[in-house]
């Protein structure tokens, strides 16, 4: 599917910054208006943590269209701009361990890093365009439990995790090297939304777990029954993505009207046709 400009006020653009080489960046393609309104900086999981920074394109260039710096770990391997050549997959090595995921939490926060040192340099595009106080930690699958650990970076406000959910403590996931476990919910301080495909999502039930278990930050479960693959591959992202977008309005704009979508006894979410939500000290939940 051809890349768009995404549904926002803001077309969006996706490129890779010679100064930020193993990312990709989605970004409104005008940035003069946001001189005095600063962008938020999102940091993106990729699907399978795998370095493939375009498999949720459509997604990111939405987001990035309602005016936020989306900054995904990895490369352009799929879609407008891919190499011809498919990205070679690492398959376990023979004694059955599993391959070392191809992006990791660190990489997530050096796009944070870049992005707050943009902001701080007189030459770049982006001085004084980013709003440091307005960080978020987001990702699909295995990359959402690489949201959840960059989630406990003191300087991210917001978390929003699609299609995942940890493991008993002492597991890991389906890809080597990445952190997986209950633990990582201790390192929560902000609000966390789970955007899930249903129950049969693989990571249904991981997301259920999660919601018990969280009970020191506000928690929301928006569920669709569109399976683990959600609706990355519908134009603009589809409804998963109107969803993160409002989340993250309400969170990081402080938008009173996105709240509405998951405040109240008769939240938006909480009467829209196919959806299922669940809360827990969100304002308005039911007791």
């Amino acid at each position: 599917m051809p890349n768009g400009p995404g549904s926002g006020d803001y077309p969006a653009i996706m490129e890779v910054d010679p100064s930020l080489p193993d990312h990709v960046i989605y970004r409104p393609a005008d940035l003069s208006p946001f001189q005095n309104s600063k962008l938020p900086v999102v940091v993106w999981g990729n699907g399978g943590c795998s370095a493939d920074a375009a498999s949720s394109r459509l997604h990111l260039l939405e987001m990035a269209s309602h005016g936020y710096l989306v900054i995904a770990a990895g490369q352009i391997l799929s879609g407008p701009g891919a190499p011809d050549a498919r990205e070679t997959v690492a398959l376990p090595a023979a004694d059955g361990a599993l391959p070392d995921a191809a992006v990791t939490a660190a990489d997530m926060v050096a796009g944070i890093d870049w992005a707050l040192a943009e902001n701080a340099r007189r030459d770049s595009p982006y001085f004084q365009r980013i709003d440091p106080q307005r960080i978020a930690a987001s990702g699909r699958s295995c990359g959402g439990l690489l949201a959840l650990r960059v989630a406990a970076d003191p300087r991210v406000d917001a978390v929003v995790v699609h299609n995942s959910g940890t493991f008993p403590i002492g597991n890991k996931l389906m890809v080597g090297g990445v952190e997986g476990s209950r633990a990582l919910l201790d390192g929560l301080h902000t609000p966390v939304i789970y955007i899930m495909g249903g129950d049969t999502d693989i990571a249904w039930q991981n997301a259920l777990d999660d919601f018990a278990a969280i009970d020191t930050q506000p928690v929301f479960l928006a569920s669709e029954d569109v399976g683990h693959g959600g609706t990355f591959r519908q134009p603009n992202g589809g409804e998963g993505a109107q969803v993160a977008v409002a989340w993250l309005d309400w969170q990081l704009k402080n938008s009173s009207d996105a709240g509405k979508l998951f405040t109240g006894e008769e939240c938006g979410l909480c009467t829209k046709p196919g959806w299922t939500v669940m809360r827990k000290s969100i304002p308005g939940e039911t007791k």
